[in-house]
């Protein structure tokens, strides 16, 4: 048996039961991608269903605003995709009357779709011949084909994408790619490959040379960056707290209180004014939380404050400062981050009382 035939008959043998593997809806198959990047499969599994049941369709999900897209999105993580994908899915109504396009020229110009994206459902969905490169794929072909320069590297993405682009010609191209992200996920994992179970062993180059354990050669990694950071919850006596957002905020687009690089009560009050909120600092914080994120590692100070009655009597909207006061019955619409969910329970408001 050839490679592709094995991996197709192991797959068809071995495949886990997925919500995204029953549909060839290509909508619903772009969820998933997007979900899936850079996130495990069992947290993308609480979340996808969930998702297509509020926006069943490009239509539903388009007329959506982004409070309620990132609401539904709120503690998947990596919220950018998200924007993305709404932009895209966006495009897709407005030029393609809802209906995401079968050719790859035109899924790779929309929002947020690149070249992995784009080949995840143009073979998924449409059955066509478009590979495609992922954490997993790339493990699997850099051992496969012995590839040993470094992931990430031109020449090595280069390499990747033309042993893909080979390997996916043939019937049944979207079963074709899952199988090999499924052999990545299951069987050809980053430590102690379970290479007895796996379908294409004779053709292993990093098995016959007993280099599994160095392939593939991980890409250099930066330590996260450690930074200071100030979190103010100015809140009314009702519990509500006062809620930012913005392009430039550390969760852009994510609703959360006011934050600023630096430590102490000056900096909680300079984060206060920035946004013209008025309130009253208790004079220790909260606490600290750690809040790890790809390049940084951020070690937050929680104050809480109390809105001046001036403040509390207009808290319930200030467009002018881009600021809004947000309850605990709110938090079911509004997109908010894992760190900010983290921040308003230490705050100890009533606000925070919530289950996660």
């Amino acid at each position: 048996m050839n490679e592709r035939d094995a991996l197709l008959a192991w797959f068809d043998a071995n495949a886990r039961d997925l919500p995204w593997r029953r549909t060839r809806d290509p909508y619903a198959i772009w969820v998933s991608e997007v979900m899936l990047q850079q996130t495990r499969v069992e947290t993308v599994l609480r979340y996808y269903e969930r998702f297509l049941a509020r926006f069943p369709d490009a239509h539903a999900l388009a007329s959506a605003s982004e409070d309620d897209v990132l609401s539904m999105w709120s503690g998947l993580g990596y919220y950018r995709r998200a924007r993305l994908l709404h932009a895209g899915v966006r495009e897709v109504v407005a030029s393609y009357g809802g209906r995401v396009p079968d050719d790859a020229t035109s899924r790779r110009a929309l929002p947020g779709v690149g070249r992995y994206t784009a080949g995840a459902i143009g073979s998924i969905a449409f059955d066509r011949e478009e590979p495609l490169v992922d954490g997993n794929v790339a493990r699997v072909l850099s051992r496969l084909r012995g590839i040993d320069t470094p992931l990430g590297r031109r020449d090595t993405e280069a390499r990747l994408w033309d042993e893909a682009e080979k390997v996916v010609r043939g019937p049944r191209p979207g079963a074709l790619n899952q199988a090999l992200m499924e052999l990545g996920a299951t069987v050809c994992t980053p430590s102690s490959p379970k290479c007895l179970s796996c379908p294409i062993t004779r053709s292993c180059v990093a098995l016959a040379s007993d280099r599994t354990d160095v392939l593939p050669v991980a890409k250099a990694r930066r330590a996260p960056r450690e930074v200071a950071m100030v979190a103010v919850v100015a809140h009314d006596a009702q519990g509500r707290a006062m809620m930012v957002r913005g392009e430039k905020a550390l969760f852009g687009g994510l609703w959360g209180v006011p934050m600023r690089e630096g430590r102490g009560a000056k900096t909680a009050r300079e984060a206060l004014r920035e946004h013209a909120i008025d309130a009253r600092l208790t004079r220790e914080p909260a606490g600290h939380i750690e809040h790890v994120l790809t390049h940084r590692r951020l070690d937050v100070e929680v104050f809480v404050a109390r809105l001046s009655s001036a403040s509390a009597g207009t808290a319930s909207a200030s467009a002018g400062t881009g600021a809004r006061a947000v309850g605990a019955d709110d938090l079911a619409s509004v997109g908010v981050s894992t760190l900010t969910r983290r921040i308003l329970e230490m705050s100890d408001l009533t606000i925070s009382r919530f289950q996660r």
